[in-house]
């Protein structure tokens, strides 16, 4: 992994450029051959923890009813996509919206345009499974809905006024360790630390710096997005608002622990 404090998603990959994955199988077509094949690039990778995050684009295609293999977040660059579920129902996302297929939820996958998107894939090898499996569902994030109030429970870490933060949690792995929500804080800054989790982060208001504390800082502005993986030094500070998409990666032994985005 980087030693960089933050990864900084491109949306073509690095430099404009994505390597052809051919990873869409020909028996899971139900319409369509993907032409180009499908392309991507892996910003994050860790085989160990079946974690994974990157961008990825493809031409047209819809894809055969069958259980969805991983859990996934995805923003949508561009393009949109029709999940239809077993049953009937179905869910359109289009570019600039943020959604999650549940790991097992039973559906296919349409695309009537080019579609390119950020990605964070658990592969949970656990064998966690819903209690209910009717009760998966596509989830669309809904950016406007109301925030709940936020406890922080360590304030140790903040240079001057303790902020004010609220959130609201979307979803939530079989195995809880991968978590998705919005959340939204006033202006603060807080001490270099190593980072205790990987998080992809989408800004949606506001301004934020991240600084490794050796001079490498960064900003990211509304509509920027970056991941800071487990382990980075890593100092946050916002002098204005800022509201956010989080999509929360921790460890089993230590997920109990890990609050929405302290």
């Amino acid at each position: 992994m980087t030693d960089a404090c933050t990864v900084k998603f491109e949306g073509f990959g690095p430099q404009g450029t994505m390597d052809a994955w051919n990873s869409i199988k020909k028996e899971s077509l139900a319409a369509g051959s993907p032409v180009p094949a499908d392309r991507g690039h892996t910003y994050l990778e860790v085989k160990e923890l079946g974690l994974s995050a990157g961008v990825w684009d493809c031409t047209p295609f819809t894809s055969k009813e069958g259980p969805y293999t991983v859990n996934e977040l995805m923003h949508v660059l561009e393009g949109t996509i029709t999940i239809v579920e077993k049953g009937g129902r179905e869910t359109t996302i289009k570019a600039g919206e943020t959604f999650i297929i549940p790991k097992g939820l039973v559906c296919a996958w349409k695309q009537p345009t080019y579609v390119r998107k950020f990605f964070v894939i658990f592969d949970d090898a656990s064998g966690a499974k819903a209690k209910d499996p009717s009760t998966l569902h596509v989830i669309k994030v809904d950016t406007k809905a109301p925030l709940g109030p936020m406890e922080i429970a360590d304030t140790s870490m903040f240079f001057g006024p303790v902020p004010t933060q609220t959130v609201k949690s979307w979803f939530e792995d079989a195995s809880g360790q991968l978590t998705v929500g919005v959340w939204a804080t006033t202006p603060f800054t807080r001490k270099v630390a190593p980072f205790g989790r990987y998080e992809l982060m989408h800004i949606l208001e506001g301004e934020v710096t991240i600084s490794d504390g050796k001079g490498g800082d960064q900003t990211f502005k509304a509509g920027d997005t970056f991941l800071v993986p487990e382990g980075a030094p890593c100092a946050w500070s916002n002098k204005v608002p800022v509201k956010k998409i989080y999509t929360i990666f921790k460890a089993r032994a230590a997920a109990a622990n890990v609050a929405a985005a302290e």
